[in-house]
């Protein structure tokens, strides 16, 4: 299901005053921390600390043997190779640790492995290849902990190898000269959630004699950029990076980072940490995506502004032609999809294509997941040989679902919300069956949209971009909020974009409030003036010809007044018989249609010639409850079956068949009648 569950904060209003009064904060600011749990008085003073002071980095395992054999290799001008990966985070990581190691006179190279042809992490190809370039130390940034085999050849070779990591180790190390990820099992840190990028810029602290700030001061926006990227949890030091990379971004940044704001469309404008993510990460992404990650890391190490702007052009045609191709994918996707009620309404979809290209298979699967509301998983096979990409929805570990069908997987590995695995194309359906099996045994969740509190419309002013611009940065573990405006009237739509975006005007109570939905056109929206609606909104900062003004951003948008818990409980029910599983007597009469259920919507219909939008709308018209989502459902299903009404273009259209039909005949109602054991007449 695309429609998600709104799911408001609880906030305590006594403890957000205290709060508020406590640290003398603005009153939505204080509420908005009551809302994340941000209550106690050392984690609000820690959350706005400008002074924030970072930990001693020799406090990381292994981080004093780490130092010692790259000093050495410095001193002795021993050759070093940075290994790093193709994504952001990766990218980032080489730049950062090859720039400082060139500062200080290191014979340095790098090495980022081609995604397609190599794969992530260290490859016994490319060590020999390093060894035979006469490397004696390799230093990896955003992976090795899993090199077990890669790193013993290494030895074998007399090439040294130091790993810096943020991946969880497996059961046992790779032997290396250090093992630097403070995920290791006998490291005791307070904080341990860097990304790749925050490992390497403690390695490049320690190496500069503890001095993190001095390292800040030159590198915060690469470091940043990349911490971003990788979607970890900004809290604690991630904070104070991103806060320190920001600050960067906008005043100083390298040549690179430079030119990638201009070519982004931002370069004149003041970028916050969601710029970031939306404008700059996905174009880093990208060169690794579709070509080669080392011209975004060309980019990042350019030291001019000729070449910057060149490299930047470079990597945002790559990015566009990842949205062509990701644009491609996605279309056939959803024809499998849309033509397979079994795949579209199973509990974790699977779909698999020839020839996909592995750099977007990840993001097909995050707005396959996105779309139908449930994980999804996405394949795409070179003759015999298949790689998926997993996205999931909170609630379901897609790490734990693929890991139960690890037996007949080549290979394996992620985190909850995301994973990627290997498979042969003769164990696919097999595969299908087992994870949606796993899914089986899974409480059913469903997608949910988290309000962080009711706002009313007369207080969407500059004084409350003000108070929210205090919360910055925005990530991962600190989401930009979302406020829930509820029970205002639409009173204006206006196409904007040449069609393609709306502006819309709402009232309550005599106040006004002005708010864009993006990417959606006026044909396709399915709301009226006149109707009164909840909508679940970010507020940015609007700033033109010197005039700040709040700008709104329409996330989601229902009807007042909904009852979600009987919505939701008749969505599933409709999905669960759709995927063809037994039902209870009492399922199935409740699902099953009367014949003047069917009058009355067969009638509906033919009043409005088409319709083209959801059926939660289309209930709201015709008065129907909430509670009936699966009944009507059902409806349009036996309608079509007995060829009253079609499917075409996108619209449920009625062309005129006024024939009488057999009820009997259709196989969605017969099927239905099995399990509650009556007759259908």
């Amino acid at each position: 299901m695309s429609r998600k569950k709104w799911t408001l904060a609880h906030i305590d209003k006594d403890v957000a005053a205290q709060i508020a009064e406590t640290h003398s904060l603005d009153p939505f600011t204080a509420l908005i921390l009551a809302s994340r749990g941000i209550t106690e008085y050392e984690d609000v003073e820690e959350f706005f600390d400008p002074d924030f002071a970072f930990c001693d980095p020799y406090l990381i395992r292994d981080m004093d043997k780490a130092v010692d054999r790259i000093k050495k290799a410095v001193d002795e001008y021993e050759k070093i190779c940075v290994f790093g990966d193709y994504d952001a985070d990766g990218v980032t990581s080489t730049a950062l640790l090859y720039s400082y190691l060139r500062s200080v006179g290191a014979d340095v190279t790098y090495y980022i492995p081609d995604r397609v042809s190599e794969g992530y992490g260290m490859n016994i190809d490319a060590v020999k290849s390093i060894a035979d370039s006469g490397v004696k130390l390799i230093v990896t940034v955003d992976n090795g902990i899993s090199a077990i085999d890669e790193i013993d050849y290494a030895s074998s070779l007399g090439v040294d190898v130091v790993v810096t990591d943020h991946h969880k180790p497996g059961e046992a190390l790779p032997k290396a000269v250090a093992v630097v990820d403070p995920h290791r099992k006998d490291d005791n840190l307070s904080f341990c959630d860097w990304a790749g990028v925050g490992v390497a810029f403690k390695l490049v602290s320690a190496l500069n004699e503890g001095d993190c700030i001095d390292i800040l001061d030159k590198y915060a926006d690469i470091i940043a950029v990349g911490t971003i990227a990788d979607v970890v949890d900004l809290y604690d030091e991630n904070r104070a990076i991103v806060r320190f990379g920001v600050s960067k971004i906008n005043s100083d940044p390298c040549p690179g980072i430079a030119a990638l704001k201009q070519i982004a469309g931002v370069g004149d404008k003041y970028i916050n940490s969601v710029g970031v993510t939306y404008s700059l990460a996905p174009r880093i992404n990208a060169a690794g995506r579709m070509a080669s990650a080392v011209t975004a890391l060309k980019l990042i190490l350019s030291e001019d502004e000729d070449t910057a702007t060149t490299l930047s052009k470079t990597v945002d045609d790559c990015n566009k032609e990842r949205h062509t191709v990701e644009n491609e994918i996605m279309k056939s996707v959803l024809e499998h999809i849309e033509s397979d009620d079994k795949l579209k309404y199973s509990r974790v979809i699977v779909v698999c294509g020839e020839g996909w290209h592995h750099g977007v298979i990840g993001i097909v699967a995050a707005r396959i997941t996105e779309k139908y509301g449930r994980p999804s998983i996405v394949i795409t096979f070179d003759g015999d040989e298949g790689t998926g990409s997993a996205r999931s929805i909170d609630g379901f570990s897609v790490y734990d679902a693929i890991k139960s069908c690890s037996g007949i997987l080549t290979h394996f590995g992620g985190h909850t919300m995301a994973a990627g695995l290997g498979i042969k194309k003769e164990n696919v359906n097999e595969f299908f069956v087992k994870i949606n099996e796993y899914a089986k045994n899974v409480t059913n969740t469903v997608p949910e949209l988290t309000i962080d509190c009711k706002l009313n419309p007369a207080y969407v002013n500059k004084d409350l971009i003000l108070s929210l611009e205090a919360l910055e940065p925005y990530g991962a573990g600190n989401c930009q909020p979302t406020f829930g405006i509820y029970g205002v009237k639409l009173t204006e739509i206006h196409p904007v974009g040449e069609g393609k975006h709306l502006r819309l005007t709402f009232t309550k109570s005599g106040s006004t409030v002005t708010a864009m939905k993006f990417s959606t056109s006026q044909e396709s929206f399915p709301y009226t003036v006149g109707d009164t609606l909840d909508l679940a909104v970010k507020i940015d900062k609007n700033e033109f010809r010197g005039e700040v003004k709040p700008s709104v951003q329409i996330k989601d948008i229902r009807f007042s007044g909904t009852d979600e818990e009987k919505l939701f409980g008749s969505m599933l029910l409709y999905e669960k018989f759709k995927r063809g599983e037994s039902l209870s007597p009492k399922e199935a009469k409740f699902l099953t249609p009367s014949r003047e259920f069917l009058l009355a919507v067969f009638n509906f219909l033919k009043s409005q010639g088409q319709w083209r939008f959801d059926t939660e709308t289309f209930m709201k018209r015709a008065g129907c409850p909430v509670e009936n989502y699966c009944t009507m459902q059902i409806a349009f299903d036996v309608l079509y079956e007995l060829g009253l009404i079609t499917y075409k273009e996108g619209k449920t259209v009625f062309d005129g068949n006024n024939k009488k039909t057999d009820l009997s005949s259709s196989k969605t109602l017969n099927e239905l009648n099995s399990f509650s054991g009556e007759v259908t007449a």
